[in-house]
């Protein structure tokens, strides 16, 4: 090939490179629905197969789960080559669990308990550059993951997804000032701990609903998708309500679901919960 086509090819690549934009991005912005299976197990097979499946983004799963950073990181390294997102879920809204995240390669962090502006704007300082914001520059490790022609730093300002969590009362309360901090892509409701917070105890009661659609609006009126957990059940309503950003069930849960009905037909019923031990 003569070498003036193989640089104007190389330079058309490059320039494919440059103009990548992450497709949750994308989708959320033309209104689209998007839908992630959450990790709780550390296994880069689950993450591939998640990936074929269709799935949007895996939700890796670092609060309430024994997934450790090394883990993580296998899990990122495993959706090289594929179409889906990886987005971590950090123990606690604090800067230095964020950069760890990003750092190991994930392309958005998913903040718990982000009630107050101050954490609004602490979540979104830890995902940006200086002078957008606080994120420590050191991604060796997500640059391997994410080439980045353009230099990483912007790609990154532009790429990765900024989660809030709005699961208390106290982040209802103050939910106008949380989504007028500039920078937020998702306010994910968590229906579970935001009933806790009102003493429902997981109960999605008349006050946890009404706080709910109180989020629902506010992300509405400043057009920032609002996102919450969903199953094959209610997803459908959800989504004519409003919400577009998706946490399915885990991998766990969906091996179970997948399993019963054959189970089922042959008699083999779970075990009976009568003859556990009561603590």
């Amino acid at each position: 090939m003569p070498r003036v086509l193989i640089l104007l090819a190389a330079a058309q690549l490059l320039s494919a490179q440059q103009q990548w934009v992450n497709p949750l991005k994308t989708a959320l912005k033309e209104g689209k629905p998007v839908v992630g299976m959450t990790m709780t197990v550390p296994s880069a097979d689950v993450a591939v197969q998640a990936a074929s499946l269709g799935f949007d983004f895996l939700w890796i799963e670092m609060e309430h789960s024994p997934i450790t950073l090394e883990s993580a990181r296998n899990i990122v390294l495993a959706t090289r080559g594929t179409g889906i997102v990886p987005l971590v879920r950090v123990p606690v809204n604090e800067l230095w669990t964020a950069k760890r995240a990003l750092d190991a390669g994930a392309l958005g962090v998913i903040f718990p308990f982000t009630s107050t502006p101050e954490l609004a704007r602490q979540a979104v300082d830890a995902c940006k550059y200086p002078p957008a914001g606080r994120r420590g520059s050191g991604p060796g490790l997500a640059t391997l993951r994410w080439p980045a022609p353009q230099g990483y730093a912007n790609f990154a300002d532009g790429n990765a997804l900024v989660v809030i969590i709005i699961e208390q009362k106290q982040a209802v309360e103050q939910i106008d000032q949380i989504l007028d901090v500039p920078g937020i892509d998702v306010a994910f409701i968590g229906p579970n701990d935001l009933s806790h917070s009102y003493g429902d105890r997981g109960r999605m009661t008349p006050q946890v609903e009404a706080a709910m659609a109180r989020v629902l609006e506010a992300g509405r009126k400043r057009g920032i998708p609002v996102g919450r957990t969903t199953n094959t059940a209610g997803i459908k309503s959800h989504i004519e309500q409003g919400y577009r950003f998706f946490q399915a069930s885990s991998e766990l849960s969906f091996i179970g679901a997948g399993a019963r009905p054959l189970l089922d037909a042959v008699g083999k019923s779970g075990p009976d919960q009568k003859s556990r031990p009561v603590y």
